[in-house]
């Protein structure tokens, strides 16, 4: 049996959060965060009954926030550098610890996470957490390294602008300049933030004064690259920072973490990855490594080469799909996008929403949530690679708030405490039970549960092969650019799966598949070929399959759904 990856992804501060005060900017104390401890067992089975396998815990480890735990030996970070009270969960203060803001016994954090960690692996989840290799907080310091580890930059050489034994790169002889105009309500009356020499910037800005654009709160990493000498690698001994790494990621995975989500895997070289991985996975062979990376030319290398196990689909068939729903894109490049991967389909992670994405019912993007549905089915049942929502998506959730550094960008904040008051309907003070969900609202979620459960109990979408049908038809009376039809096989079970991604109008037409999708996906040639709709019961057909070869099937679809159709 194949090994099914459905991920839920929560942003841990926001997701049991029932305080609603939403005040615009607020601190921890006015608007609220989420505990360890109300990720209870009834939230965990409930999201294993969604169909999730996976959950990633998204921005646990502790990172620069404005908030003072001066008395626990954690004062608030100068907010200066600092992208929201709560601050950037990519924005890591300490690889060893993780944030005391979800902690109820903050001097026991640790072991409240273990905890959650525990009922995790209990409830029949595993778990994934954030790996950010290419940068760290401006403030870095490691409180709870483990003894005998070296601290960041603890011995770096600030004298010169790159060495490979330093673990930052610095422009020496000068001050760091903090960017104009990122003047926020928390800052007011704060002393000047200074650092130096300065240190080049997470988003490789090799200059003392990055833009309000940039990464301006974090410190690029190096790992043995010079970037200002033509991109020189100084491999021959391995580079300190690397070492480093290693060890973060052996802290995590002994605690038993079952997965890590790279961020900006492509910005840390994969000579190093192919170094890290195999040792990991010495620890734990069965956990996951996924990348989240934009650079289609370098999948390859970072599969083979990098040894990662997946690869965020996103400049791909997260990019197509959006403009299809926004009406503006066409079917036909969906087999672009999967002739372009050739035989990495397998290993992306598809997806329609995640914390750096817009959200689909935003005003940004398609402004109501019913119509992904059809671009869903395809996200889900294209080939066998990961499946990952994004809490709320399941629901409807528009991320339209001001919640105060984020803005209202149709994205849900990262960098702010807030609640979010439609989830609040599902999660109900604690029961987690949807009572208070309008019965659109509850359809949508059991539409994204039947999803995640077809893809775990159907064999030809766990195990089976892609066959892409639409090459018979771009003649004929199918519209290629809102018709996209394929099939997935295994020896014993055959399904075709034909989408229609307009909004407005039934389709009806003749589907064209002869010899070879026969041959191919393992179909008899004579006497009558039966269909059966898995995914909404509601279409049985027989048909000549004489009459498929010579005349094509005859299908009609409504608007904005898709025909999953067993071969009975």
């Amino acid at each position: 049996m194949g090994t099914v990856v459905n991920i839920y992804q929560v942003f841990t501060r926001l997701f049991a959060n029932k305080n609603n005060t939403n005040k615009e900017f607020g601190t921890i104390k006015e608007n609220g965060c989420t505990k360890f401890n109300d990720i209870s067992n009834v939230a965990l089975s409930e999201i294993k009954k969604l169909g999730a396998t996976h959950i990633w815990y998204t921005g646990i480890i502790r990172h620069a926030s404005c908030t003072d735990y001066s008395k626990f030996g954690m004062p608030a970070d100068n907010p200066h550098i600092i992208k929201g009270r709560a601050g950037s969960p990519y924005a890591i203060k300490d690889y060893y610890d993780v944030h005391p803001d979800f902690a109820v016994n903050i001097p026991k954090r640790m072991n409240e996470f273990e905890q959650l960690l525990k009922r995790t692996h209990d409830s029949g989840l595993k778990c994934i957490i954030d790996f950010v290799p290419n940068h760290v907080s401006r403030t870095y310091c490691s409180d709870k390294k483990p003894p005998g580890i070296q601290d960041i930059g603890e011995y770096d050489d600030k004298t010169v602008s790159f060495k490979p034994s330093n673990n930052f790169y610095y422009i020496p002889n000068e001050e760091f300049i903090l960017p104009e105009d990122i003047y926020f309500p928390y800052t007011d009356g704060h002393e000047p933030y200074t650092e130096y020499p300065a240190r080049a910037t997470g988003n490789d800005v090799f200059s003392p004064q990055p833009s309000k654009n940039d990464w301006y709160e974090t410190v690029k990493l190096n790992y043995g690259i010079d970037y200002n000498n033509l991109w020189a690698e100084h491999f021959e001994q391995v580079p300190d920072t690397w070492v480093r790494m290693l060890e973060i990621l052996q802290f995590w995975a002994q605690k038993g973490v079952d997965g890590f989500r790279c961020d900006m895997a492509e910005m840390v070289p994969v000579r190093f990855w192919s170094w890290v991985i195999p040792q990991i996975k010495e620890i734990n062979p069965h956990i996951i490594f996924i990348a989240e990376i934009y650079n289609p030319n370098s999948y390859k290398s970072y599969l083979k080469k990098g040894k990662f196990d997946y690869l965020y689909d996103k400049v791909g068939l997260y990019d197509i799909l959006r403009l299809i729903i926004e009406g503006y894109g066409s079917a036909k490049y969906i087999s672009d996008v999967w002739r372009g991967l050739d035989d990495m389909s397998p290993k992306m992670v598809r997806f329609l929403e995640n914390h750096d994405e817009q959200r689909i019912a935003s005003d940004f993007f398609a402004k109501d949530p019913e119509a992904a549905k059809a671009s869903m089915i395809v996200a889900a049942t294209l080939n066998t690679g990961p499946l990952m929502i994004y809490f709320g998506q399941e629901l409807g959730e528009p991320g339209m708030d001001k919640e105060g550094y984020s803005g209202r960008d149709g994205r849900t904040s990262i960098f702010d405490y807030w609640s979010i008051p439609l989830y609040n309907k599902w999660v109900n003070n604690g029961k987690f039970d949807g009572a208070l969900l309008s019965p659109a609202q509850k359809d949508l979620r059991a539409f994204y549960q039947k999803l995640f459960e077809l893809r775990i109990h159907n064999e030809a979408l766990r195990n089976g092969a892609f066959y892409d049908i639409m090459w018979q038809n771009y003649s004929g009376n199918v519209d290629a650019d809102k018709i996209f039809a394929f099939a997935r096989y295994t020896n014993t079970h055959k399904i075709l799966i034909v989408v229609n991604f307009d909004f407005h109008n039934t389709h009806s037409f003749s589907l064209k598949f002869g010899d070879h999708a026969f041959d191919t996906i393992g179909l008899p040639k004579t006497g009558t070929m039966s269909v059966k709709d898995i995914f909404t019961q509601a279409y049985t057909q027989s048909f000549s399959v004489e009459k498929i070869l010579t005349e094509g099937m005859p299908i009609t679809i409504a608007p904005n759904s898709a025909l999953i159709l067993e071969v009975q």
